[in-house]
C-alpha cells in the first residue's frame, strides 16, 4: 500500500504487460505488481477502503463488505474485527475479484459478538472505496 494509488501511467506490472513501462524496466530494484485471485480467471483489482462508523460509541464485533456486480456475483471481505469505535476510520487494502466497472452495490455488514447488547446499533457513516489503477470510486 505504500505506492497507492498507482502513478498516472499505472502500476508497473510483471509478465505480459511489463513492456508498457519501458522506462521502469531500466531501473535497478524496480518494484512490480501482480494481483491475482484464488479462482479463474485469477483477476483482481486493488481497492482502498475507508470506513467511518456511526451508532454506538464502542462495541465489539467485525466489519465486512460484500461487493455485488451487475452479473449477480458477490464477494465478501473482512475489513476489521475486535473493538470497534466510531472515533476511528478503518482503512484496508483489498484485492477484489469483481471488476470495479461492474460493481452494482457494496453492502456493509456488522458481525455482532454473542455479548453485544440487544439495543446496540452500528452502521457506516461513510464508506469510501478507491480503485488503485485509475482512482475511480
Amino acid at each position: 500500500g505504500d505506492c497507492f494509488p498507482c502513478p498516472q501511467e499505472g502500476c508497473p506490472m510483471m509478465g505480459h504487460y511489463a513492456d508498457r513501462f519501458p522506462a521502469k524496466l531500466m531501473r535497478i530494484n524496480q518494484k512490480y505488481f501482480l494481483n491475482t485471485a484464488a479462482d479463474p480467471p485469477f483477476t483482481s483489482w486493488r481497492q482502498r477502503v475507508f470506513i467511518k462508523l456511526s451508532g454506538v460509541k464502542r462495541t465489539r464485533g467485525g466489519i465486512n463488505l460484500v461487493f455485488h456486480d451487475t452479473e449477480g456475483n458477490t464477494k465478501e471481505y473482512q475489513i476489521t474485527s475486535g473493538v470497534l469505535s466510531q472515533d476511528q476510520i478503518y482503512t484496508k487494502y483489498l484485492d477484489v475479484e469483481i471488476n470495479p466497472k461492474l460493481i452494482k452495490k457494496v453492502e456493509f455488514l456488522w458481525i455482532k459478538t454473542p455479548f453485544t447488547l440487544i439495543w446496540a446499533r452500528l452502521g457506516a457513516d461513510t464508506v469510501n472505496i478507491i480503485h488503485g489503477g485509475d482512482g475511480h470510486r
